[in-house]
């Protein structure tokens, strides 16, 4: 492999996709003997890959004009702290992400990479179109980690999970409709008919405020009543238990509206575990028929209407019931679409044609 330098931008640090994708990248091109550096300064850079945006736009330009390649890899848009109350701070923050965003895509990259058709579609109609060469690559799961191998879901109980890094900043959304669901398919399945014990149990992975936790308990002592719901708030957990906890679960539930190519997702899949979700963001384009459930919203998402419970829950009964096969769709799916070493040939050939 060529001996080319490809320096990542931002250095990015804690739990999310951009943290994920740097290490995944950062290992894939080290495997393909690509040298990988961090500093903008350093005068042997063959191509720079934006993971997102970086104030260090100033460099950049000067990088582009010796002849240095930009590759910008490109998510959705900050756009919930317009309809949701997050505090100025937030507002601002989120409104200068979006603006260094924009100016690196139409000014600064050489090439654009979405992580979605949906993410592509998005920015042309917000932003309008670009000359300049672009592509569409999703993200990609180690295969051999994440794997349907040493399935342990409990006989006992149905489980239920939801996988988020944060749930919080606005995505509070998610986790009400998350519990509502769980509490759907709880009256539905806790009666003696059911091929399942009288428990249903949703595991929270993610970060959450003590004060929403407490709001929601409350919430389902008081108003959302059925003694066969049981809620683990597991918090953020190391990385490398995520495939357990996966393989753990009867269905995964993506509660982030409008995502562009969330994680939680892909390796959902590739642990054989299959997915319900509403029609927004990207789902539709990583869930097949196979693999799980997407159904529609039921109102405005981009409004935050609320959704269609109901129909995700009876959703998720349609999977329940075919449990087997769509296990198996779901590890097809992500056989096909989500291999990391498919993602990191893909970005190979845009950081260095």
């Amino acid at each position: 492999m060529s001996s080319k330098r490809i320096c990542l931008v931002p250095l990015v640090s804690g739990v999310g996709g951009m943290v994920s994708f740097r290490a995944k990248i950062v290992q894939g091109l080290k495997v393909r003997g690509v040298e990988v550096c961090y500093d903008l300064t350093d005068q042997t850079i063959h191509t720079v890959l934006v993971i997102g945006g970086t104030r260090q736009i100033t460099r950049l330009w000067r990088l582009k004009s010796r002849g240095v390649r930009i590759v910008q890899r490109l998510d959705g848009m900050n756009w919930l702290h317009r309809r949701v109350r997050t505090g100025t701070r937030h507002y601002l923050r989120a409104e200068f992400g979006n603006l260094l965003l924009s100016i690196i895509r139409r000014q600064v990259a050489d090439v654009v990479v979405y992580q979605s058709r949906f993410a592509k579609e998005w920015w042309e109609r917000r932003q309008g179109t670009i000359s300049k060469a672009n592509s569409v690559i999703y993200n990609g799961v180690d295969l051999e980690v994440f794997s349907p191998r040493g399935n342990i879901q409990p006989s006992d109980r149905l489980q239920l999970l939801v996988v988020e890094g944060s749930l919080m900043g606005g995505y509070e959304l998610g986790l009400e409709n998350a519990l509502r669901w769980a509490l759907g398919v709880a009256d539905v399945y806790s009666n003696a008919h059911s091929h399942y014990s009288t428990i249903v149990e949703l595991s929270i992975i993610g970060k959450v405020p003590e004060s929403v936790m407490q709001k929601w308990n409350l919430w389902l002592s008081e108003y959302g009543r059925n003694p066969a719901l049981k809620v683990n708030w597991a918090g953020l957990i190391p990385h490398e238990r995520i495939p357990e906890i996966d393989r753990s679960a009867h269905v995964l539930f993506s509660t982030d509206v409008n995502a562009a190519c969330p994680n939680s997702v892909i390796e959902a899949l590739a642990c054989g575990t299959p997915v319900v979700a509403y029609d927004t963001g990207a789902l539709p384009e990583l869930v097949d028929e196979h693999s799980g459930k997407i159904v529609p919203y039921g109102g405005d998402p981009w409004k935050l209407d609320p959704p269609d419970i109901q129909g995700l829950v009876m959703a998720t009964g349609h999977v329940l019931n075919d449990l087997a096969r769509f296990r198996q769709g779901a590890r097809s799916r992500a056989e096909d679409l989500f291999g990391v070493d498919t993602m990191i040939d893909a970005y190979l050939q845009a950081l260095l044609d």
